[in-house]
């Protein structure tokens, strides 16, 4: 994917971290939890990160079963996020578990099994894996 994605956020004074996030039309409030000092007015940083990878790999997953006509009936994927620490990296490194239901009475053990593959390199699922580049510049203000 090499559409450019814009998202701007900007707080909204309803709680120390509420923020609002319009992207493509949409608009969603995020905020932390009031045990982080938060209102818990919306998703967190790490649910919205969290979310983002099940909802990617449900869309691959769906997507790549369209593409051949294959008869899925459903889609559920579960996600969770921690830190922890991993054999052979150094220090606590973000830890993803996914689940991915795949209800379709008609497919077959190998359709099953390539789209549990597939749902392993939806785009979000690589960025994760592969790292990334970020570059923050400032725009002052008054």
């Amino acid at each position: 994917m090499s559409d450019l994605v814009s998202v701007s956020v900007t707080e909204t004074g309803e709680s120390p971290f509420a923020v609002r996030i319009v992207t493509g039309g949409h608009i969603v409030v995020g905020d932390e939890p009031a045990s982080m000092g938060g209102a818990d007015l919306g998703p967190s940083p790490y649910q919205l990160l969290t979310a983002a990878l099940g909802e990617c790999t449900a869309m691959t997953v769906r997507w790549f079963a369209r593409q051949r006509q294959w008869p899925v009936d459903h889609i559920a994927v579960d996600v969770t996020h921690r830190k922890g620490a991993v054999e052979g990296r150094a220090g606590m490194v973000d830890i993803f578990h996914k689940t991915v239901r795949i209800r379709g009475a008609a497919l077959t053990e190998e359709q099953h099994e390539r789209l549990i593959d597939v749902a392993a390199k939806c785009p979000v699922h690589r960025t994760l894996e592969g790292g990334s580049s970020i570059a923050t510049v400032a725009d002052r203000v008054g």
